[in-house]
């Protein structure tokens, strides 16, 4: 029984709330890349990544030209690991509970893409070569066992209006990454010396 203030605190609960699954929402879920599902791995030039270990939850963006997870087949996954600002949250974790979570987006599509699997850390070299872009190899490459697949129908992106040019905001709308750097640490970082040098700092460093 739900108490006067809402909160939902079992399983019983939840079904009595929601109901039964919709039976297609359980079809649609198989346990390997499917030949209809390849093209929404094939054609996604962003995902995130979801992990959790001792330390906490982590959700991370990854973002390449289309087709950079690689299907080696059926079953397994390779995401190479780009540069970034080395916190390697997500590498963190899967050290300690390689279970991954995967969702895929495509620019102008509203279906998404879920991947459930575990991940390990693999850095050989021939494996890194493979991944190189502009002679800059990864530093590692996560190998996917893929778990369970499926897509996730578009009424998310359809109510946030996600592709619409209309729902685009301007970027100065927002806080500069300078000045959050700057509020934050109290001054002791130059926020706006930051901003002038990011847009070269990124393209330096993009690889």
């Amino acid at each position: 029984m739900i108490g006067d203030e809402g909160r939902v605190t079992t399983g019983a609960e939840l079904d009595a709330l929601y109901g039964a699954p919709v039976p297609r929402s359980r079809i649609k879920e198989v346990d390997h890349v499917h030949p209809l599902y390849r093209p929404f791995i094939e054609r996604s030039p962003f995902m995130v990544l979801a992990t959790a270990g001792p330390g906490g939850l982590d959700a991370s963006p990854r973002g390449d030209a289309a087709g950079f997870v690689h299907i080696e087949d059926e079953r397994t996954l390779l995401l190479p690991d780009r540069r970034g600002n080395n916190r390697i949250d997500s590498l963190r974790n899967i050290v300690e509970d390689p279970r991954v979570a995967l969702l895929f987006l495509i620019p102008g599509v509203d279906e998404t893409l879920r991947v459930n699997g575990d991940a390990e850390i693999l850095a050989g070299p021939d494996l890194l070569a493979r991944f190189a872009v502009g002679g800059q190899a990864p530093r590692s490459v996560l190998r996917i066992r893929v778990r369970s697949v499926y897509f996730q129908c578009a009424r998310a992106l359809l109510r946030s209006e996600l592709w619409s040019p209309g729902a685009r905001v301007a970027r100065h709308e927002l806080p500069s990454v300078g000045a959050i750097l700057t509020d934050i640490s109290r001054a002791t970082i130059d926020g706006a010396e930051y901003d002038a040098r990011q847009p070269a700092l990124m393209a330096a460093t993009l690889y």
